[in-house]
């Protein structure tokens, strides 16, 4: 079963861990066009400011036309963020933004290159196993001849990612059960049934008597009697 730490940012098993995103790393992050359909309904929903929505007010001001929300511009950043890094990481929380900008407007029909870079790593101190990744986010508009014409977002901002889990030790063969051992492998428990002898021969005396109930100084003494001195006392 895929532990959580080895899964990426969708569910799916992680192919990237905080030890990849190393700093100096861009990330390419494909190109998003922005769909005027979708560009009004969301500045209808969160951000109705007039020159966001209304087509005629926005025609006639110095916007030339209607314009994206900035949240909605962002908000077509962490989908390219989520589709093309987060899919593939072990990507946990993120702390926050430390910056975000909106640099020059967006409009319905803009193709924007978006990618992302990586300024910093280091383990983190407040959560073991996660690092944390600092990364600075841009989206460019491109011309019709496919090139760069302006930057019209940055953002930077901080992800937690996790270490990559470290190789469990191999677990050795399973003792067989106890009726698959060899013989001489089985617990000593003796002989049982018709294989036991009457005695053991190692425990018997040559006469038939019982070692244990013989003294080495001589037959048993009368209680009462002599007794052979202790050379300790």
């Amino acid at each position: 079963m895929t532990t959580p730490a080895a899964r990426s940012g969708t569910g799916q098993p992680a192919e990237l861990f905080f030890e990849d995103l190393v700093p100096g790393l861009t990330v390419d992050l494909g190109v998003v066009t922005v769909d005027g359909d979708e560009m009004v309904a969301f500045a209808r929903r969160f951000d109705p400011q007039w020159y966001h929505v209304d087509t005629d007010m926005a025609g006639e001001s110095r916007h030339g036309g209607l314009i994206a929300s900035g949240f909605y511009t962002v908000s077509l950043f962490m989908r390219a963020y989520v589709d093309h890094l987060l899919s593939r990481a072990a990507a946990d929380a993120s702390p926050g933004l430390e910056e975000l900008r909106w640099l020059a407007p967006v409009r319905a029909g803009d193709r924007l290159a978006v990618r992302v870079d990586v300024m910093g790593a280091r383990p983190s101190t407040a959560r073991p196993g996660l690092g944390t990744v600092s990364l600075t986010g841009t989206m460019l508009r491109l011309g019709p001849d496919d090139r760069p014409e302006q930057e019209v977002l940055r953002t930077r901002f901080r992800g937690w990612f996790a270490a990559r889990p470290t190789e469990a030790e191999p677990a050795g063969p399973a003792d067989p059960p106890e009726a698959d051992l060899p013989e001489t492998d089985r617990p000593d428990d003796g002989p049982t049934g018709a294989d036991q002898p009457a005695s053991d021969p190692a425990e018997t005396s040559p006469d038939g008597t019982d070692p244990a109930e013989t003294s080495p100084d001589g037959p048993e003494q009368p209680e009462g009697g002599p007794t052979k001195a202790d050379p300790h006392d």
